[in-house]
């Protein structure tokens, strides 16, 4: 009885073809919880597609994602001074964002990140000029720019390439590499249009692992059911059963990621007020699930588990038998499965 991840695998891949043929050259994303598949099966899958370099979170996921990929490993998080030394192979590519991050790595492989919109980190415009120096004791192996996903205020995330694009020429800065994240196929190619002596490569996670929703799903077994009336009492906290209905005990708990979710950006009034109002229910102990059985999204009886989540299924509702699954709507970079299966 497990949390289980279903693969329509010949439909994942598919999409990821179809991925790979919009952004050709693309580097795949492989970080945190491997987009909830792990990284040793996108590791398999970054070898099928063909890549040669594949980007992974921090220094220990490239400690770890070595023995699982032979081809280059671009190392995302910035280096700085001070870290803890982990022991890379030679095929491992630093990110850098600042000119004292190029000096602190002489003779090693790194990709400088420029500040882009996002303001995260990247070397500034006025500091450009300190490069040329810096990067003679470096294989420098490009530029990248992490952009935004939204922009407000109608900005052009071409135009913002183009910009830093200017300013690195300006610097006599080498151009044969741009790392790009976050754009769109049609605007990529704009820019390999506008400067062909660059070779432009997006760096792409979510779409490339989780753009087609109908290709996963997930789904918990139920480990028991049982009766209860309205006013029995339940649980840790011995609740009282607001009708008659089942208990229902489903496989997925908090180190599952069932019940942990990460904060969201809403947009609007109606998603603003969906947020007011399970905020309003959360504080009287109505929590939704992400649990689907009889066509509804159920509600937890108590907060989840460690291994496993007690639901509430009022008695009108079909009644679930031990062995059934419910399909549960989780988070993939937040969930962490039992098994996988491959359909």
């Amino acid at each position: 009885m497990a949390l289980t991840l279903y693969v329509d695998t010949a439909r994942w891949r598919a999409h990821q073809q179809s991925v790979l043929q919009q952004f050709p050259g693309l580097v795949p994303v492989c970080k945190g919880n491997g987009y909830g598949f792990g990284h040793e099966r996108l590791a398999e899958e970054t070898t099928r597609l063909g890549a040669d370099l594949l980007a992974v979170g921090t220094t220990y996921e490239a400690a770890r994602m070595k023995d699982y990929f032979s081809g280059d490993l671009l190392v995302l998080t910035p280096f700085r001074h001070g870290e803890e030394p982990v022991p890379l192979p030679d095929r491992a590519i630093r990110s850098v964002s600042s000119v004292e991050g190029v000096g602190g790595l002489v003779g090693a492989r790194v990709v400088i990140e420029v500040m882009s919109s996002m303001k995260r980190h990247g070397v500034l415009p006025e500091d450009l000029p300190k490069l040329a120096a810096a990067i003679e004791d470096v294989r420098l192996e490009g530029f990248a720019l992490h952009l935004p996903l939204d922009r407000t205020d109608g900005s052009d995330a071409v135009e913002e390439v183009i910009g830093w694009m200017d300013r690195l020429r300006a610097a006599r800065l080498p151009l044969h590499t741009m790392f790009v994240s976050h754009l769109k196929a049609d605007e990529l190619h704009r820019l390999q249009q506008q400067f062909p002596q660059t070779r432009f490569r997006a760096r792409i996670g979510t779409r490339l692992w989780l753009g087609d929703h109908e290709a996963t799903q997930y789904r918990g077994s139920v480990l028991d059911v049982t009766r209860v009336g309205k006013g029995d009492r339940f649980g840790y906290r011995q609740q009282k059963a607001a009708s008659d209905g089942y208990l229902v005990v489903v496989a997925g708990g908090t180190s599952h990621g069932v019940g942990l979710e990460s904060p969201k950006a809403l947009h609007g009034v109606m998603p603003r007020a969906k947020g007011v109002a399970r905020a309003g229910l959360a504080t009287v102990n109505r929590n939704l699930s992400p649990y689907v059985w009889g066509g509804k999204q159920r509600w937890f009886a108590e907060p989840p588990h460690m291994q496993v989540s007690i639901l509430f299924v009022p008695g009108d509702a079909p009644e679930p038998h031990v062995g059934e699954e419910l399909v549960a709507h989780l988070r993939h970079t937040t969930t962490q499965y039992d098994r996988l299966v491959d359909r």
